[in-house]
């Protein structure tokens, strides 16, 4: 672990094709961890520049619900304005069209679809934040599919822009970014947590997977519920929660699409990240670590009392 901290612990400054500077250092995936970059990174961002971007993985119910509630919590930071990225393409998935069918024109399954979208702003809301919709547009898609969009944002009061990046690079995210910057700029709210650090493990999972996921219980199975008294015997039940769950639905059944509701939201078992700061509960059929070796890479490293490290090649 020394090894891989030694110059891992120094975020990396990039740039984009059109020389924009980028700070990448971290980025683990929401769906099975926290879903952004470090503290460290997004505080050197602010030292440098008027306004920072950064991303959370997948879902507003993934990657953002972490951001807030784990990250910002623990840094002291407090987020000015939301970006939803939206698809047409994501959309008509969750309008019920299959794979094979999301490149063809319908306007009614990206209606139909948008009811995903719009809980993702209404979970947006509940932090006390200002959501934007970036329509993230590609060459396939429609004025009619991305009025489908428009007219589902106008029923929240939502500002919508098109993005055409994927076209014409920065110049095609020009609108985005300013209504993003009067975004931030109007800002006089700090968020607000979704939950409270002294709840705990349980009502902390209620919370998220109630007001967040849509779902009308959680039951906790096998190994969960020995984990839960674990947890609380060793004095950690004021850990943030962080869940491991599909990306593909708000639930924790990757077919149930659009914005199911009334379901379970089932908790096999609780891993303990004391290191890290929090705890992950496991839902549904979630593997986390798909495809690994019997034997990982990092028994054969090491590092001495000078830093040099040894058995990378």
């Amino acid at each position: 672990m020394a090894a891989l901290l030694k110059d891992a612990i120094k975020p990396n400054l990039v740039q984009t094709i059109e020389g924009n500077p980028a700070i990448i250092h971290g980025g683990p995936f929401a769906n099975i961890a926290q879903g952004t970059n470090s503290i460290l990174a997004t505080k050197m961002g602010l030292s440098l520049s008027d306004y920072v971007v950064t991303e959370a993985g997948f879902g507003f119910d993934l990657g953002a619900e972490k951001f807030l509630d784990i990250k910002c919590r623990e840094a002291g930071l407090s987020p000015h304005a939301v970006v939803i990225v939206a698809t047409i393409r994501a959309l008509k998935y969750h309008g019920g069209k299959s794979l094979k069918e999301l490149n063809e024109p319908d306007a009614t399954a990206v209606a139909k679809g948008a009811v995903n979208l719009e809980k993702h702003l209404e979970n947006a809301l509940q932090f006390g934040l200002t959501p934007v919709v970036a329509i993230n547009q590609f060459k396939n898609d429609t004025e009619e599919e991305i009025e489908a969009v428009r007219s589902a944002c106008a029923k929240l009061g939502v500002e919508v822009s098109l993005a055409n990046v994927w076209g014409k690079g920065g110049e095609g995210a020009e609108d985005l970014a300013r209504k993003v910057a009067a975004a931030a700029d109007a800002c006089t709210a700090q968020f607000k947590p979704l939950y409270d650090l002294s709840d705990s493990i349980e009502t902390k999972i209620e919370k998220v997977a109630i007001n967040y996921y849509g779902a009308a219980r959680v039951e906790f199975v096998g190994k969960a519920n020995l984990h839960l008294k674990r947890i609380k015997n060793l004095g950690l039940e004021h850990l943030p929660i962080c869940i491991a769950k599909t990306q593909k639905s708000l639930s924790d059944n990757p077919d149930l699409i659009g914005r199911p509701t009334g379901f379970t939201l089932t908790v096999r078992e609780i891993e303990i990240a004391a290191g890290a700061g929090f705890v992950v509960p496991i839902t549904g059929d979630m593997m986390r670590m798909p495809g690994l070796p019997e034997t990982p890479a990092a028994e054969g490293i090491d590092i001495d009392d000078h830093g040099v490290i040894s058995g990378l090649f």
